[in-house]
């Protein structure tokens, strides 16, 4: 089996492979994904594994920004992981996920993160169930009743607007500490805010993206840095009740829609799990934000038969946090020899995305001294959540 970069020769033979696992794909649908992938191929963020010259599964890099606690860091977010049906059950899947997590940590990367089709595969490789996109289904009577609060300044916005999307962002995630939900990056929003289906508002520090679907519509994205703003945005969405009944959105688990209605006895939400893995244990630490309130320190021993783990000291201060080797080496190896926690891959970046010490610790992903999961615990606490789905 050969693993390599795709070249754009390769997208006639991706477009077989994904039309065989995902079924047929209009011709507009199959030339905005060229567009789309295209910039890709030269970034060696597109691998293709191949059999005899053929190709038998392709999966894709996608470089996103992502936020944990409020604070941004580059993730690789892999995409379109695909096996030819013939080829399937015989590790080609393994395979090629190998090479990407290997590629994304020659990226720079320190985490990386996946919808999953199948748990198993992306567990026994170290990610994790970490978060969900929560698509929540609200009557669109409901929105309109929400009043604004005061005058908000709404426009509407295109491609052209792509770098105030990417700046608003920033800071309203970290205004929210907000974990888990990623960026795309600019030139992806051009794509994106250019779709001629999409109705697109853009507020001083929010904006609203949002379709009809059939009769009723779909919220596709909406942040707002402000009560005012949130007000403002989901009103305009609840302005259609006289045609649409009902409107799906994904918000976070404790966004502030769910407090602005007027009646709320029971939620209609459906979740898509997400799965997270830390390539790089020290980088992955470094660049997370943690509350600045928790002071202390701990060992854990990180065991990750693909990258290398090891046993680190933890030391979290002033909203920041490093992770050295505990040991005296740099921090290879297996499981490492510094005592405290022991986890897995899978089960450090559970506790990286805030699922609590006792319940790693009753799976078995976690074992070993116990007198610092409470530090643990209060250090990695997050509500991890997605608006986009990849």
């Amino acid at each position: 089996m050969e693993i390599r970069d795709l070249t754009p020769d390769d997208l006639d033979d991706v477009l077989d492979l994904r039309k065989r696992s995902f079924g047929p794909i209009s011709g507009a649908e199959a030339e905005r994904w060229r567009h789309t992938v295209t910039p890709t191929l030269g970034e060696g963020r597109y691998l293709g594994a191949f059999e005899g010259g053929r190709l038998a599964a392709s999966a894709r890099l996608r470089g996103f920004t992502q936020w944990w606690h409020g604070r941004p860091q580059p993730m690789a977010g892999v995409a379109g992981v695909t096996v030819n049906p013939e080829d399937r059950g015989h590790g080609v899947g393994t395979a090629i996920m190998r090479a990407v997590i290997d590629r994304a940590a020659a990226h720079g990367d320190a985490v990386s993160a996946l919808y999953p089709a199948t748990t198993p595969l992306y567990r026994s490789l170290g990610y994790e169930h970490a978060g969900a996109r929560h698509m929540i289904t609200l009557p669109a009577e409901s929105l309109r009743r929400i009043r604004p609060s005061g005058e908000v300044e709404l426009r509407r916005m295109g491609p052209g607007d792509a770098a105030e999307v990417l700046s608003l962002l920033h800071r309203t995630h970290a205004a929210a500490r907000s974990s888990g939900p990623v960026a795309w990056d600019e030139n992806a929003w051009r794509v994106w805010l250019s779709n001629e289906d999409d109705f697109l508002y853009l507020a001083p520090d929010g904006y609203l993206v949002y379709r009809w679907n059939g009769d009723d519509m779909h919220v596709e994205n909406l942040v707002a840095g402000s009560g005012e703003t949130a007000r403002a945005l989901w009103s305009m969405v609840g302005s259609s009740s006289s045609i649409a009944r009902k409107v799906t959105a994904p918000v976070a688990p404790d966004d502030p829609v769910l407090w602005l209605l007027g009646e709320r006895s029971t939620d209609h939400v459906t979740q898509v799990r997400w799965m997270l893995r830390v390539l790089d244990v020290a980088a992955a630490v470094e660049r997370r934000g943690f509350p600045a309130a928790v002071t202390g320190g701990a060992v854990v021993s990180v065991d990750d038969p693909l990258r290398g783990g090891g046993s680190y000291r933890l030391e979290f201060s002033g909203g920041s946090g490093t992770a050295v080797p505990a040991d005296g080496g740099g921090g290879g190896g297996g499981g490492g020899g510094g005592g405290g926690a022991a986890l897995s891959v899978g089960g450090f970046s559970a506790l990286y995305a805030g699922v609590p010490t006792a319940t790693l610790r009753r799976t078995g992903l976690m074992s070993g001294d116990d007198r610092h999961d409470e530090l643990l615990d209060t250090a990695f606490a997050a509500k991890p959540y997605m608006l986009d789905y990849f």
